[in-house]
């Protein structure tokens, strides 16, 4: 019998609650290198909007953690944008970068990278090494299962989750398509629609469907 996969697969958008998206960083325990380094990422990941492989390829001088912004260099579409952060991730991005500073590595290395010792063979990276856009896909189911969350939990899915208190907060479209580094404000328009499902729901009222009902 064939394995099933879902690579290639897309799903319907299933953002969490900022509950939910806080309890996965909670479900990082300890206090070592790794896991402050996990918390930032996500942290960063959920109160931006950027995409993973945007992250990832972040250099330690893309980020200003005082004035609450990252860079984001070659984009998609390959282009620049500056995206902001609030105080949210601050405090765990802060935590990071004293961590970071103590292992010995420098501005040239990717801000979130590799950290192993080596110690577990050929197959560990190498510090200072990039993450692969995998290690996070298969980080975040684990940490949404201990956390208790009943919903698909990916990269991705923290992109969903911050555009989705953006749109609840009522910032106007361009802003969000700011933040997301959408190429147009149409691109917005429609990711906000199928988070919200709210084009559906007003056309339901529209022919006469009672919502609010018993």
């Amino acid at each position: 019998m064939a394995a099933t996969t879902n690579k290639g697969r897309k799903f319907p958008p299933e953002p969490l609650t900022p509950d939910e998206a806080q309890a996965l960083i909670d479900a990082i325990k300890g206090d070592g290198p790794l896991a402050t380094r996990n918390r930032a990422l996500i942290a960063l990941l959920w109160r931006s909007g950027l995409r993973v492989s945007e992250a990832l390829a972040l250099k330690p001088a893309d980020l200003d953690v005082n004035k609450g912004t990252v860079r984001v260099l070659q984009g998609k579409g390959k282009k620049d944008r500056v995206s902001a952060f609030d105080g949210r991730a601050q405090g765990y991005l802060r935590a990071w970068l004293i961590v970071r500073a103590g292992l010995g590595l420098n501005g040239r290395q990717p801000l979130f990278c590799a950290i192993a010792d080596g110690a577990k063979g050929a197959g560990a990276r190498k510090p200072g090494t990039a993450l692969h856009p995998s290690y996070l896909r298969q980080l975040l189911p684990k940490l949404g299962e201990k956390a208790g969350i009943d919903k698909r939990v990916h990269p991705h899915g923290l992109r969903h989750t911050h555009a989705k208190e953006l749109i609840e907060r009522k910032a106007a479209l361009n802003i969000i398509s700011g933040q997301l580094g959408h190429a147009s404000v149409a691109t917005t328009n429609a990711y906000a629609q199928k988070l919200t499902g709210e084009d559906v729901i007003a056309g339901m009222r529209a022919v006469g469907f009672d919502l609010d009902g018993a």
